[in-house]
C-alpha cells in the first residue's frame, strides 16, 4: 500500500515531469512556412501604400509598434498613422517598397523582413527594415520598423 511519502513523491515527479511532455507533444516550428507567411504579409502591408488605404496600414502595427525615421522615433500604433497619413494623400502613392529578405526566429514568434524602397519611376529611393512579432492568434504585426536611404 502507497505511503503518504509515496504519494507524494509520484506527485512531485508528475509535475517536474509535465511540462517536459507537453513540449515534447508539440508539433516543430515549420519556418519556411512562417517564412512564406511573413513575406505574404510585408507585401500586404506595401500594397496598403498601393492601395492608399490608411487604415489597412494602421492594422499591420502593433498597438506599442516603434517606427524610427529621419525626425526619431515614433511610438504606438496612432502616432505612427498620424505621421504616414500624409503618405496617402493623392491618389498616385510616393514611394513602394517590397521584401527582399525575411527570416523568423526558430521559436516562430518574431521575424524580420527588409528590402529596396522604390520611387514612383523605380529608382531607388531607400531601404527598409522591419521587425514582426506574430500574436496567439498566428497574425504577423510590426513592432519595429526603419527606414533609410538607398544601400550601396
Amino acid at each position: 500500500m502507497p505511503t503518504i511519502r509515496h504519494l507524494l513523491i509520484a506527485s512531485l515527479l508528475a509535475a517536474l515531469l509535465a511540462p517536459a511532455v507537453a513540449v515534447a507533444d508539440e508539433a516543430p516550428v515549420d519556418i519556411a512556412a512562417l517564412e512564406a507567411e511573413l513575406r505574404a504579409a510585408e507585401t500586404a502591408f506595401a500594397q496598403t501604400m498601393a492601395d492608399r488605404d490608411l487604415v489597412a496600414f494602421a492594422s499591420f502595427l502593433a498597438e506599442d509598434t516603434i517606427f524610427l525615421g529621419g525626425k526619431g522615433f515614433l511610438r504606438g500604433r496612432d502616432t505612427v498613422a498620424a505621421a504616414w497619413a500624409r503618405y496617402f494623400e493623392g491618389d498616385e502613392a510616393p514611394f513602394a517598397w517590397a521584401p527582399q529578405d525575411v527570416a523568423v526566429l526558430a521559436s516562430g514568434e518574431l521575424g524580420l523582413s527588409s528590402g529596396p524602397v522604390t520611387a514612383p519611376d523605380g529608382s531607388p529611393a531607400g531601404f527598409f527594415t522591419s521587425t514582426w512579432r506574430r500574436t496567439a492568434a498566428g497574425r504577423w504585426e510590426i513592432i519595429l520598423d526603419r527606414g533609410c536611404p538607398p544601400c550601396e
